[in-house]
């Protein structure tokens, strides 16, 4: 990966430090990224990190969002099966498979607070609504087109993949339980797709107050 300095384009050296970056993640996790090793690793001189990325929350969000371009595209491209339930339980799947082949770029997700700024950046948040909107589709024919009912429960299984891919990548999911994450995701999406029908969340019945009877006034 080492060059000449003045061998690359600026869109080559983009690359081969976004390469670098997400190597080093790899590796190392999110604490082994430094611009320092980013520079070692690509044969430039660390300020050129900066010529290239604002600084490195922008290159951890770039590489962030380019995984989750891949993700979005996968969900779309899942075979088409006549049975949304079937085709929920491949979506699970994927999901998990996803995370699981890279953990450590998937756990950035979660590890990656930035420092720079306070709001995410827009190119960042429409990969998340990428994602979103391609878990969404495949929800959708199980909620006879019902658009906030269906924006909710997406989120409802988007959240529950999540939680139970990033435990297992964290290999914390140990903590929780001593089931394997696929038997876990397979339990969650029979319980998901047998309460999905239900149009308002369990409410607990109260118990009626029984009226206290009059005393007729001596």
């Amino acid at each position: 990966m080492m060059g000449r300095r003045s061998s690359h384009t600026p869109d080559q050296l983009r690359e081969l430090i976004i390469t670098a970056a997400s190597e080093l993640v790899i590796d190392h996790g999110l604490v082994g990224l430094s611009a320092r090793e980013i520079a070692r690793k690509v044969g430039y001189s660390p300020g050129t990190i900066y010529n290239v990325f604002r600084d490195l929350d922008d290159l951890i969000f770039t590489i962030e969002t380019r995984m989750l371009d891949r993700l979005a595209a996968q969900i779309a491209a899942l075979p088409p099966n006549p049975d949304p339930a079937k085709r929920i339980a491949a979506l699970a799947h994927l999901y998990l498979q996803f995370s699981l082949e890279k953990p450590r770029i998937w756990n950035l997700l979660m590890e990656h607070v930035p420092a720079s700024r306070v709001d995410l950046p827009q190119d960042f948040k429409g990969r998340i609504d990428a994602v979103i909107n391609a878990v969404e589709s495949v929800v959708a024919p199980l909620v006879d087109f019902d658009k906030i009912r269906t924006r909710r429960i997406t989120a409802v299984l988007w959240a529950g993949l999540h939680g139970i891919s990033t435990l297992a990548t964290a290999q914390k999911l140990s903590h929780v339980t001593s089931e394997e994450a696929a038997a876990l995701v397979d339990d969650f999406v029979a319980m998901y797709t047998a309460g999905i029908h239900f149009e308002t969340p369990f409410k607990p019945r109260v118990a009626a107050v029984k009226p206290k009877k009059r005393v007729p006034a001596k």
